[in-house]
């Protein structure tokens, strides 16, 4: 049962989380429409696109910034708790630091649970959209999205090779596919152009040679056009730098033992992705013992000196955060040590930090 003080702090703690997500989140939709404005007029978007574009950046922004929205709302609330010397109220009436505690690692665990939940299912879906959205209407010129020099292994024996893929046409130049029977290559396809048809699922290969190796010599096929099928798919040509940030949960864990099977050079970045869909939620909980450990004391300054303590420290997590990540998606870095680092790093602070609270 939760006593009093329990559901007193939770209340506070999961409203002012709410009211500052909406309090910025339309601060954040108007600047960023404001930017793309002139860009969404001179495409002639459709409003009910530019509608699920809003929805999708809120679900996408929300996302990406809650443990810094979470961190400020406790030191919000909690330096208005301590300004009224109400935490010195609580803890002068037999209450331990540990007990005052309780209900911030409730309320860190509701959020986290909610966190899981959105990161896993709802924004990857929101990411996609976003992402879409962005190269249709707002890049300067979809070849943005459009891939060069395309090689990876599609099983055990094959390899495709595309020195240019066209999105929008789902058109590619210089193709070759090599087949391998162990160390040695067994025949080799190559066309100067090929093209993906949506209708059937079905290639087509222009300029078409296949050159098939024989131990009295190599036989030689060539057509001006050929309609066929393949075993990879068309994303296999155009594996997008977003991919991993649109896949729910499951669908990630299935694309990236998919590609550390054929090999792909991208595994850090989707690893990256993977693990900080743990990594941020649980954040939730250093954040805010760091949060209550900085705020829960009335100072001189008053809350102007806590906002201004956590300001800092929740722009020094989010440094760490992203050049951890990055370090990990352009490097051999390790992505499990990238994305857990900036936790590991603030734990410890968190537990000084409130050891020296609790004196």
């Amino acid at each position: 049962m939760l006593s009093i003080l329990d559901r007193y702090i939770l209340k506070r703690y999961l409203g002012t989380f709410s009211l500052l997500l909406l309090l910025f989140i339309p601060i954040g939709i108007t600047v960023h429409l404001a930017e793309k404005i002139d860009k969404i007029l001179e495409n002639e978007v459709p409003l009910v696109e530019v509608l699920i574009y809003l929805y999708n950046f809120t679900i996408y922004f929300a996302n990406l910034l809650f443990p810094l929205f979470l961190f400020l709302s406790v030191i919000w609330f909690t330096s208005k708790l301590a300004n009224n010397t109400e935490v010195i109220a609580f803890l002068s009436s037999g209450v331990s630091y540990n007990r005052f505690l309780r209900p911030y690692m409730i309320g860190a665990t509701l959020v986290c649970i909610a966190a899981l939940i959105f990161s896993m299912y709802l924004a990857p879906k929101a990411s996609k959209g976003f992402n879409e959205f962005s190269y249709d209407y707002l890049k300067k010129g979809k070849q943005d999205r459009d891939q060069s020099n395309v090689y990876t292994q599609i099983n055990d024996n094959d390899y495709i090779y595309v020195s240019y893929f066209n999105l929008t046409e789902k058109t590619g130049s210089n193709f070759t596919l090599e087949h391998f029977e162990g160390n040695e290559m067994t025949y080799k396809i190559a066309a100067s152009q090929i093209k993906y048809n949506e209708a059937d699922s079905s290639y087509t290969l222009y300029n078409y040679t296949k050159r098939k190796v024989g131990e009295q010599g190599d036989i030689i096929a060539r057509l001006a056009q050929l309609d066929t099928v393949f075993s990879f798919d068309m994303e296999d040509l155009t594996p997008v730098n977003y991919i991993a940030e649109t896949l729910s949960f499951f669908e990630l864990n299935d694309f990236i033992k998919k590609e550390k099977a054929r090999g792909s050079s991208y595994i850090n970045r989707y690893e990256v992705v993977r693990y900080k869909r743990w990594s941020l939620p649980v954040s939730a909980y250093i954040l805010t013992i760091i949060a209550v450990a900085v705020s829960s004391v009335k100072r001189r300054g008053g809350m102007g000196i806590n906002l201004a303590i956590g300001i800092g420290i929740g722009m020094v997590f989010i440094f760490f955060d992203k050049i951890f990540g990055t370090m990990a998606e352009q490097s051999s870095f390790s992505p499990l040590i990238a994305t857990w680092f900036p936790n590991f790093v603030f734990a410890i602070l968190a537990i000084y930090l409130l050891k020296n609270a609790k004196r």
